[in-house]
């Protein structure tokens, strides 16, 4: 019986924290509103996020793909999180890791195109499949990756997404496992970029009109 799976809802009205209180890079200071999520509960969120995949999902081998680029530190916190349970519990599986890189942004737009750029997928077959993704807005861009994956003939395939967004956009989809459901705003930091900016921030933070106009790929 999978367990039941919550999310970390967070409301509309919600304003998040004064940066001032946290550890910001210097050269990110002028270009943040707030702090949205900060460090800290990320990674007690992952935390508990990886005890519930490893109930519904850990009874078989696992590989963990990661969407990158904006999931690879969700992924490897979460990874470490599973790597305990591995170690520690009265079972264990193997857990073994691959790739695929989206490509869906400019500037803070939708491509036209969604690409997919290196995946190798042909080992899923007969695998427990674990997508761990950054963040998932319209639902488009992991519909069509879950295409591909069912098309290897995996044994189970389960999505992890540390945020979902509430937007007017989405067709409905839901991962699996969701982190923090958040309002729709446009949020940096903890590997989600601005073209290519702000990866290298800890928290989840809500980023300056005008940052958007400093950081604009042109």
């Amino acid at each position: 019986m999978p367990s039941q799976s919550f999310s970390f809802g967070i409301r509309d009205e919600e304003s998040g924290y004064n940066e001032n209180l946290f550890c910001i890079p210097k050269h990110y200071e002028e270009d943040l509103e707030r702090v949205f999520i900060p460090h800290g509960l990320i990674l007690d969120r992952t935390e508990r996020l990886a005890r519930d995949i490893m109930q519904d999902m850990g009874s078989h081998h696992i590989v963990a793909l990661c969407v990158l680029k904006g999931g690879y530190k969700f992924f490897a916190d979460l990874l470490d999180h599973i790597k305990a349970l591995n170690q520690n519990g009265d079972k264990s599986v193997p857990v073994t890791v691959d790739f695929v890189r989206i490509k869906r942004y400019c500037n803070n737009s939708p491509a036209e195109n969604i690409s997919f750029v290196g995946e190798e997928l042909s080992t899923l077959n007969g695998k427990n499949v674990l997508v761990v993704e950054d963040i998932v807005e319209t639902g488009r861009t992991m519909k069509a990756l879950l295409s591909k994956i069912k098309d290897k003939k995996p044994r189970m395939v389960k999505v992890v997404s540390l945020l979902v967004k509430r937007t007017r956009q989405s067709p409905g989809y839901r991962p699996d496992y969701t982190g923090f459901e958040i309002p729709d705003k446009f949020v940096v930091g903890y590997a989600l970029d601005y073209n290519e900016y702000f990866r290298d921030l800890n928290h989840i933070c809500i980023l300056k009109e005008n940052a958007k106009e400093k950081y604009r790929m042109r």
